[in-house]
């Protein structure tokens, strides 16, 4: 059978295995990468291009940048005119009309960080942690209207680590995606895809979380949900307190002995504060305008009587 006419729409750092292993892959014929306009980005607001499209320059890949593909008659029309069998889809953050949807002849297929119907959205990894389940992975599915709601036809299971961060389960899960293309490739040239219906019972969503969320509420959580909160905002948004007023990023906490009724704070085992069912240590620690420390430098520096959360 010949190579598989593909377009790929994506834009962030976390496409790029799923990219490389299309490029590289013989049974596809990767004709154009759809990715988001340059932004402004640094200090200077200079214009910088999507990881993607940086990655087609580098290897001379086609490419396009639209705000809303969907519009794009020209580009659509092309596809159309070169018979496109396949569009895989990756962290593109555009929902597609039903134009294209309907354009290829194999399909148009979606990549998503979890194991669907679960944590439908934007932020699938980081919720999986934060619900502290035990196992994530990888689906492929058929793209509909409906935002992640499409048939699977495609799946791959991996374990949480203990104490596994946002960024490390970030970065495993960017490899399954490469292999579990690659096996859905497979799959489509031998014209054995299998399709299966989400069980809308079992749907949950993962929207998009804001910085503000990363506010750590010692008085009225449980250490488990706190642990979980500070593992799944890593590196993205971070969690923070604040202490005397200044907002203090947490890094790395513990659960320690020490009896402290939620929200009381002591100095005498490092910088230790009573949550609901317990007592923690804010073991590493960032002050705003400072560097990252452990709490006993953040507390050799600090004079006055201290005050988490009081603003």
């Amino acid at each position: 059978m010949r190579a598989l006419k593909t377009v790929f729409m994506g834009t962030p750092d976390i496409c790029l295995s799923v990219l490389s292993a299309l490029k590289n892959n013989d049974q596809i014929d990767l004709i154009q990468v759809v990715s988001m306009p340059d932004r402004p980005a640094g200090r200077g607001k200079k214009l910088k291009s999507p990881e993607v499209i940086e990655f087609c320059k580098n290897k001379s890949i086609p490419f396009f940048q639209s705000e809303k593909i969907n519009n794009e008659e020209f580009v659509i029309q092309k596809w159309k005119e070169s018979k496109v069998d396949l569009i895989i889809v990756f962290a593109f953050a555009q929902f597609l009309n039903k134009t294209i949807l309907n354009l290829p002849q194999v399909g148009c297929f979606n990549i998503h960080t979890s194991l669907l119907p679960k944590y439908r959205g934007a932020a699938p990894i980081q919720y999986a942690i934060l619900n502290q389940e035990k196992e994530t992975g990888v689906s492929i599915q058929k793209m509909v209207s409906k935002m992640d709601a499409g048939d699977i036809v495609h799946s791959k299971k991996i374990t949480i680590l203990e104490n596994e961060t946002g960024g490390e389960l970030y970065l495993r899960l960017k490899e399954v995606a490469a292999v579990a293309i690659n096996e859905f490739i497979d799959l489509a040239i031998k014209q054995n895809l299998h399709y299966t219906p989400q069980d809308e019972s079992l749907v949950s969503f993962a929207p998009t979380i804001k910085k503000e969320e990363g506010l750590l509420d010692f008085k009225n959580t449980p250490f488990a949900q706190i642990q979980s909160k500070v593992l799944a905002f890593d590196p993205w948004p971070g969690t923070y307190c604040y202490l005397n007023k200044k907002r203090l990023k947490v890094l790395e906490i513990e659960m320690v002995k020490h009896s402290l009724k939620p929200g009381e704070v002591s100095k005498e085992l490092g910088l230790v504060i009573g949550c609901l069912d317990g007592s923690l240590r804010l073991k590493k620690v960032q002050l705003e305008g400072k560097k990252p420390c452990s709490d006993i430098e953040l507390l050799n520096g600090i004079r006055e009587e201290i005050k988490i959360n009081e603003l």
